[in-house]
């Protein structure tokens, strides 16, 4: 059994940052947010999903910080960002528009990674002066907008009420998840991974999740129950990636089609065989590589161009 909430080697073990800081939000709350790889790079913004944290994004942060400045947080209540009462997809907004305020400079683009509420952080974020001037491109890995309980297929059941109602006692669960088992790996990668994630995929995201009090994931899931983002989906106005895994339970792929059809420059939809809901863990490469080249193609200083200031691109 363990209660390490994270590896400490391999792949998923998270890199060493080359800074760290603390971030306050619009309401006081205070957000951990780590930057990787050099100073003057181009950017990207990664922003981890419901009981999760930065530790989730480490083979991404590994490959990326070679050449990119990597920035990561935790999200309220998650990894070292202390719980906050404040719960809400306004608050996420908040959050995501102070770390982007405190981390890049005036007119600096960056792509902005998403996945599952850190995509959805995006959308209630949308419309955030800071996300419009910040924002070059974004991906939105495994992630919805609305109806994710009922669309939910974590029960092998029919479609409907009673379904809605099952999924909905499950996922809003007071209960602690203890230490990471081999039951608890079983469960979890039923619930979140393909069945083809190997044991070290399984292993880095039971620790991750294990580690979220349960309070904070209580008070999350109530939040992503009633979540309703279709207005901020096409507030995303800026060129948008999406991935998701055809095995994806927690947010099946009928999110992600209604998303590219709804979002104003959806600049491609890749459902990818088998995958469940953690992609950037169970696709490691192929989220880093689109990553990368969202930059290549939307940042300029990748390309070694002159950025263009915001207000004479508008």
């Amino acid at each position: 059994m363990s209660r390490l909430p994270h590896l400490a080697d391999g792949p998923y073990a998270p890199p060493v940052p080359a800074r760290e800081l603390t971030v306050t939000a619009a309401d006081g709350a205070r957000i951990h947010v780590e930057v990787h790889g050099p100073e003057g790079a181009p950017a990207v913004v990664l922003a981890h999903g419901w009981c999760c944290s930065t530790a989730f994004w480490a083979a991404q942060i590994r490959e990326l910080a070679a050449d990119h400045r990597v920035i990561a947080y935790d999200q309220r209540g998650h990894g070292r960002s202390p719980v906050n009462p404040a719960y809400g997809t306004e608050p996420l907004a908040d959050d995501l528009e102070a770390v982007l305020d405190a981390t890049l400079a005036p007119g600096e683009r960056a792509v902005i990674a998403g996945h599952s509420m850190g995509g959805m952080t995006l959308m209630a974020a949308a419309g955030r002066p800071a996300v419009r001037e910040h924002a070059a491109a974004v991906l939105l890995c495994s992630t919805g907008s609305a109806r994710l309980v009922a669309s939910a297929t974590v029960l092998p059941m029919r479609a409907g009420r009673v379904r809605t109602w099952l999924t909905r006692r499950i996922l809003g669960s007071r209960a602690p998840l203890g230490p990471v088992t081999p039951l608890a790996r079983r469960i979890l990668k039923y619930g979140t991974m393909g069945p083809g994630s190997g044991p070290d995929m399984v292993e880095a995201c039971a620790r991750i999740v294990h580690a979220c009090p349960s309070r904070v994931r209580h008070g999350w899931s109530q939040v992503l129950d009633l979540l309703d983002l279709d207005h901020g989906v096409r507030e995303l106005r800026m060129p948008v990636e999406i991935v998701v895994g055809t095995a994806d339970r927690l947010t099946p792929p009928v999110q992600a089609r209604a998303l590219a059809a709804a979002l104003p420059d959806c600049v491609g939809l890749t459902e990818l065989p088998g995958l469940g809901h953690m992609t950037p863990v169970e696709a490691p490469d192929l989220v880093s590589g689109k990553i990368r080249a969202l930059a290549a193609t939307y940042i300029p200083s990748a390309r070694g161009e002159r950025a263009v200031p915001v207000e004479e691109s508008a």
